[in-house]
């Protein structure tokens, strides 16, 4: 009996062992992203106006490709700029023989959406608002499921072309286009 009491505990700390081999502390990169100007990405909606130009004043959005189709110049490469960046480069082009000083403003008019999943109520796709916490998209996803680890949570996020994966607290911030897994939890 004192032997399988023996078996059972060294078992049950195996298994603890086990779910702590696959964690990984979150990268640094991971937060300072926060800090830093938004890049657009594939899935994002702008809102670009040409002053004096309503022809060219429209809302676009970033195909697959990372591209914007845009009036007069085709397509612009919006992947990975800033809001600014991309006001320049369409500037710049629309400077090319087709308009003598434009300028242009941008605005973004909806993000790319998050994804939540694992235990929670109802996985899926969910809208990006600015100010969403890991938290609030667990209750828009209809809230932890019974079996769900409710302390922290896994992000996967896509840092300058590169993707990570970090285990956060639910009261960190998101980013458009971040994937939020809720673990089950041991007991």
């Amino acid at each position: 009996m004192k032997s399988l009491a023996v078996l059972f505990s060294a078992l049950v700390a195996a298994s603890a062992l086990a779910g702590c081999s696959s964690y990984r502390p979150t990268p640094a990169a991971f937060h300072e992203v926060l800090d830093q100007p938004y890049r657009l990405g594939a899935g994002d909606r702008i809102r670009v106006t040409v002053f004096e130009q309503e022809g060219l004043t429209n809302t676009y959005s970033v195909d697959q490709s990372g591209y914007i189709s845009f009036p007069l110049v085709g397509a612009v490469p919006a992947r990975g700029h800033t809001a600014q960046q991309l006001e320049a480069e369409i500037a710049a082009k629309l400077r090319q023989g087709y308009l003598r000083d434009p300028d242009v403003s941008i605005e973004m008019d909806r993000y790319r959406p998050i994804f939540v999943m694992g235990e929670v109520g109802a996985a899926g796709q969910y809208s990006y608002v600015p100010g969403l916490t890991v938290q609030k998209s667990i209750a828009i996803a209809g809230g932890f499921s019974a079996r769900a680890n409710q302390e922290s949570a896994d992000i996967t996020r896509d840092i300058n072309g590169k993707v990570m994966t970090g285990r956060v607290r639910t009261s960190d911030p998101l980013m458009p286009g971040d994937t939020v897994y809720v673990r089950e939890r041991l007991f």
